[in-house]
């Protein structure tokens, strides 16, 4: 199981094609991929389907609220994915 988190320096710093390459990579592995997608309706706040992002004004802007929930759905959801594939696997 993967997912993935990013960060840039600026608004449209490459964000969605950072975490796109980072799964592809991931791919390569023979992960199973678990994106957030907009399964849970922070992801909308959040802003990106293939894995949160955050942008960081050049470092000096911790992740917030938003991102900080957004993280915590998609862990969960990976989590929750990882746990049915092993079950399943187990039967």
């Amino acid at each position: 199981m993967a997912t993935s988190f990013t960060s840039t320096a600026t608004a449209h710093g490459g964000q969605e094609s950072t975490v796109l390459a980072l799964n592809n990579t991931f791919y390569h592995w023979g992960a199973i991929v678990v994106a957030p997608g907009y399964a849970d309706p922070i992801q909308f706040a959040a802003g990106n389907p293939y894995g949160t992002s955050h942008i960081s004004n050049n470092g000096t802007v911790p992740p917030g609220d938003t991102e900080l929930a957004a993280v915590a759905f998609q862990a969960s959801r990976a989590v929750t994915i990882a746990g049915a594939l092993k079950t399943g696997l187990a039967a």
